[in-house]
């Protein structure tokens, strides 16, 4: 590191040995609301006093129109996620938490891929979709709007084989996530 007020830039590696950001523990946790305006606002606002990175965030009514339910995903870094749960259980509006354990959840995001496709690359493309098992969903003389379904690292594997034939644009979904079998919502 440089003297005080120099701006020398620190690699990727040594900021997060330096601050100790990154634990590689993804928390899913399944919030259920009150469905009432200004109740994503504080729960966003208290992850962000506590210094957490919200990574992924999905929001959407329940079964029962009243409820709705936030998913959250934040990398478990700089405090434990304990610490911010006993704080959202005192928020007023907030009915239930789940921190998901992921042997335990099904997870899945949703993604929308508009790619260059003509001539034979869209023969191709079309091929990919299939393995993917993704629909078109919007196809013009110059592209195909392509939907994937599933795992984030089936969504990141199908940008890897998108990208060499044009991805104008890409649009994802926060992960949504249930525990799996009979167990609590």
């Amino acid at each position: 590191m440089g003297e005080p007020g120099t701006k020398e830039l620190l690699s990727l590696e040594e900021l997060d040995a330096a601050v100790g950001l990154r634990t590689g523990r993804k928390h899913v946790l399944s919030i259920l609301v009150e469905n009432k305006s200004g109740v994503l606002t504080r729960i966003a606002g208290l992850f962000a006093r506590r210094g957490f990175n919200i990574e992924t965030l999905t929001v959407g009514p329940t079964e029962d129109e009243q409820i709705a339910r936030i998913t959250l995903t934040v990398d478990g870094a700089l405090h434990p996620i304990d610490q911010v749960t006993k704080q959202l259980h005192k928020l007023i509006n907030v009915l239930k938490i789940r921190d998901l354990e992921p042997a335990a959840t099904v997870t899945r995001q949703l993604a929308l891929f508009k790619i260059a496709a003509e001539g034979t690359a869209r023969s191709e493309l079309l091929e990919f979709c299939e393995v993917f098992r993704g629909h078109v969903v919007d196809v013009t003389k110059r592209s195909v709007v392509i939907e994937i379904t599933g795992a984030e690292e089936k969504i990141e594997a199908f940008a890897q084989v998108a990208r060499p034939y044009g991805l104008i644009e890409m649009m994802r979904t926060g992960e949504i996530a249930m525990g799996r079998g009979r167990g609590e919502t």
